[in-house]
């Protein structure tokens, strides 16, 4: 199996290391050097594409590719479903809490490496991506030769992404809205926050349903930010719920039980390889 799709690289750096596993060991000080040379053993671990073994000399500027692995990963008891599969695409419905790509703690338990294992495709590469906190529709690439066809769509704001969200009700906004603003990084590192300046993020906004507590909207994102929505959610006076960063950062209470009410419903978009009008749409309710 190609490691590429399912692993970090790293460059190495001009220095005196006498081992790729030297230096790894002292890169990595966390994995510890029992776990890299297990993972050598096991062929996790390459040198410009040949498997290394605990004696692989160090050569600045060689390429070092390697599996993630998190020792006791905790499994996320959530289930992806698969809304399309052909040679080209796969499109699946993701449930709240499962990250889309291996970070940090989560490697095996993501979507990617769950449909690569699903579906025994090595190849499959995310063309976009939700927030864990985020349920709804992800769009796989299922090989290289049509990939930038698919990519392209979103370089060029071609796919129209429709999202759903559950939020306190703004009884004295005016419905459909537009919202521009600047989304700038935010403190901490993580938040985002409207700034002053020209507008880099667009989106459109109504009302599906008007009920007591909170109210059903409907969000279509014209650009791409990050934290797009929940920023501008937030700043109307209507912070998605559940959501533990917007408008200010408070404690997450942990566990399951909480989720973010925002789910990527919906994708349309004309395919570029067989000229078809696409429409997919996510089962999941918000709750």
């Amino acid at each position: 199996m190609d490691l590429q799709p399912l692993s970090s690289r790293v460059v190495l750096p001009p220095g005196g290391w006498a081992s790729v596993l030297d230096f790894l060991c002292e890169r990595f000080p966390a994995v510890g050097r029992d776990a890299w040379l297990d993972r050598m053993a096991r062929g996790v671990v390459s040198v410009d594409g040949a498997p290394a073994s605990r004696l692989a000399p160090y050569r600045p500027g060689a390429v070092v590719t390697y599996r993630r692995e998190v020792a006791d990963e905790p499994r996320i008891p959530f289930e992806e479903r698969i809304v399309h599969l052909d040679d080209d695409l796969v499109v699946a419905d993701k449930p709240h809490f499962l990250p889309v790509m291996p970070a940090g703690r989560h490697v095996e338990e993501t979507l990617l490496m769950r449909l690569v294992r699903r579906l025994g495709n090595p190849d499959l590469v995310a063309l976009h991506r939700l927030d864990r906190g985020t349920a709804g529709l992800v769009m796989f690439s299922a090989r290289p030769s049509s990939r930038d066809a698919y990519t392209r769509l979103f370089r060029e704001r071609e796919i129209a992404k429709t999202y759903e969200a559950l939020a306190p009700p703004l009884p004295g906004v005016a419905f459909p809205l537009l919202r521009e603003s600047r989304i700038v990084k935010g403190e901490p590192f993580f938040r985002m926050s409207e700034g002053a300046g020209p507008a880099n993020a667009i989106t459109r906004i109504d009302v599906l349903e008007r009920g007591e507590r909170y109210w059903r909207y409907r969000l279509e994102p014209v650009t791409g930010r990050k934290h797009q929505l929940r920023v501008h959610m937030a700043a109307l006076g209507a912070p998605i719920l559940g959501d533990t960063v917007y408008p200010a950062q408070r404690a997450d209470p942990g566990g399951f039980a909480d989720p973010l009410r925002l789910l990527a419903r919906a994708l349309r978009f004309v395919d570029p390889l067989t000229g078809q009008d696409r429409h997919f749409c996510s089962e999941r309710e918000l709750g």
